[in-house]
């Protein structure tokens, strides 16, 4: 057998070559090598409602989804989620020609990209962004150009705000798309809805297609609101919306999301996603399904139990000494470590688990500009109460 030759060509795709074992599954493991408490991965340490998992069963028992399901995605889904789209925004959608069903929100995202660009299109997207975003433009040979949220007290409590002149002055002859996500992960913004009035109307003035990551829709606090850009006039016919199960319903390894769009963009997307996975979930489908169908009183509980786990990991960073920003949604919480004296978020949270023992996600690595996120850790509360109380105590030994 033959050894490759220092010289030949890099096995690595180029366009992947900036992009190494994502943040998270570094952080991971190293939660699993020192036991600390891993708050950096956004995933839940219980289950979602028991007649949701149930109904999964049942579809397995039935044989309902065993064998391939329809590559548009199984009826019932289908069906189901323009009913939600529908019943929450009024917003209504045709089952059979504005409705996929994808192996999450990240095929989702690659599908739509894949889909709509072509090599050298610029893509606008907020920053910073969930790590796939930048891969995924860069598989289709995209361009991005990232727009920073920075962090403002002008409306009171402290946040990251978008500012809207930046924004336009981001967008060129060679911009394709805007793509968006609200609530935002990681810095937990909502964008307003005078917010997404200005951006459907740079979209419409421009002639722009939008991406918009909606995966957190329900996950939204205090007076916030979650508005679909698809509302806004004129960008029904030019949206992509992406939404997901697994944020909503606590079945985050189910995979199951789903785009909604105008018939000629969903032929589009589902042009790509049909060589990627070309069907996945097949009987978590139905019980998705009927998920989408519980109560509004099930969205109410699990906001609000969101919103305590929110306040309880906040309050105690604060007494840690970190600088918080309190969400208005999505279930992340993003600090400031300069008031404990440090200034790289990196080494901070590769440091944390011994120091305190405790995993956090760096948010610099969301950026492109990576010194405007150098001093941000992002932490989440999606957990139960008593490994939220352990974590918090442990934290308070930074403060001294």
């Amino acid at each position: 057998m033959t050894s490759m030759s220092p010289s030949a060509r890099p096995l690595l795709n180029r366009r992947l070559a900036e992009f190494g074992t994502t943040i998270f599954a570094e952080m991971s493991a190293l939660a699993v090598r020192t036991g600390a408490i891993n708050l950096g991965q956004g995933f839940p340490d219980t289950d979602g409602p028991e007649e949701v998992r149930e109904a999964a069963v049942r579809a397995l028992r039935d044989g309902r989804g065993n064998q391939y399901p329809p590559g548009p995605g199984v009826p019932e889904l289908r069906t189901a989620v323009a009913a939600h789209q529908l019943r929450r925004y009024g917003l209504s959608f045709d089952p059979d020609t504005e409705v996929l069903v994808t192996a999450g929100a990240t095929e989702a995202i690659a599908a739509a990209l894949l889909a709509l660009l072509e090599p050298g299109d610029e893509v606008v997207a907020l920053e910073p962004y969930y790590d796939s975003y930048a891969a995924c433009i860069a598989m289709a040979g995209g361009t991005r150009v990232p727009v920073t949220l920075r962090p403002s007290a002008a409306d009171g409590e402290p946040a990251f705000r978008l500012d809207l002149d930046e924004l336009r002055d981001a967008v060129t002859d060679r911009t394709r798309l805007l793509l968006l996500n609200t609530p935002h992960n990681p810095t937990g913004t909502v964008l307003t809805r005078d917010e997404l009035a200005a951006v459907a109307e740079l979209a419409v003035e421009r002639d722009l297609l939008v991406v918009t990551d909606e995966v957190y829709e329900h996950l939204v606090f205090g007076t916030a609101e979650h508005v679909p850009i698809a509302s806004f006039p004129g960008m029904r016919e030019r949206t992509v919306t992406i939404g997901s199960a697994g944020k909503t319903y606590a079945f985050t390894g189910w995979k199951v999301g789903w785009v909604t769009a105008a018939p000629a963009l969903l032929t589009a997307v589902r042009s790509a996603k049909q060589y990627l996975t070309y069907v996945a979930s097949g009987p978590f489908q139905y019980a998705v399904a009927e998920a989408l169908a519980l109560p509004d009183s099930y969205l109410t509980a699990y906001r609000q139990d969101m919103e305590a786990k929110r306040d309880l990991l906040a309050a105690g960073l604060a007494e840690a000494g970190f600088g918080v920003y309190r969400p208005a949604g999505t279930y992340f919480v993003t600090t400031d470590i300069r008031p404990l004296g440090e200034s790289d978020g990196f080494a901070f949270c590769r440091s944390l688990p011994e120091r305190a023992g405790v995993v956090a996600v760096p948010n610099a690595v969301f950026y492109d500009h990576r010194e405007e996120g150098a001093p941000f850790v992002r932490f989440a509360f999606c957990k139960r109460v008593p490994v939220l109380e352990e974590a918090v105590g442990r934290l308070k030994s930074l403060a001294g």
